[in-house]
């Protein structure tokens, strides 16, 4: 009887401990999907480059593809800038060091001293590169 209760225990730690690990990771994705939200909107471009990967693809809803040096250019020189922005009804899907996210882009943003409304969906692939996680793909679609 002693080595069944011996048994359970470990059952318990392990999986309680299996349990805890996806929890965690998945609170650090949203942590720099939030963050990299928030470069976007304050034009953080330190944070910018900190959050995005060398080989990063950033698809945008009318098909245009950016490389990283383009997508940060648009943001540094407010060609793509915003009043408002946030992500929401999120998830997120973790395989290994890979996380996939999708999310709704609710935003005000501001074309040419024009505020545009902008609703789209986002499908994001992040990555965890030494320890960091970052962001290698994004594609947006309109819904």
């Amino acid at each position: 009887m002693q080595k069944v209760k011996v048994l359970i225990g470990f059952l318990c730690l392990f999986t309680g401990y299996v349990a805890a690990a996806p929890a965690a990771a998945d609170k650090d994705v949203a942590q720099a999907v939030d963050q990299l939200t928030q470069a976007m909107l304050h034009t953080d471009i330190k944070q910018l480059h900190a959050l995005t990967a060398e080989k990063l693809t950033y698809g945008h809803s009318s098909g245009k593809v950016q490389n990283k040096a383009e997508f940060i250019a648009d943001i540094e020189t407010h060609t793509s800038a915003f009043k408002t922005l946030e992500m929401q009804k999120q998830t997120i899907t973790l395989q290994g060091d890979t996380a996939l996210v999708r999310n709704h882009f609710h935003a005000l943003a501001v074309n040419s001293g024009v505020e545009v409304p902008t609703d789209i969906d986002n499908f994001q692939v992040w990555q965890k590169q030494k320890g960091q996680w970052l962001l290698i793909g994004r594609q947006a679609y309109k819904y």
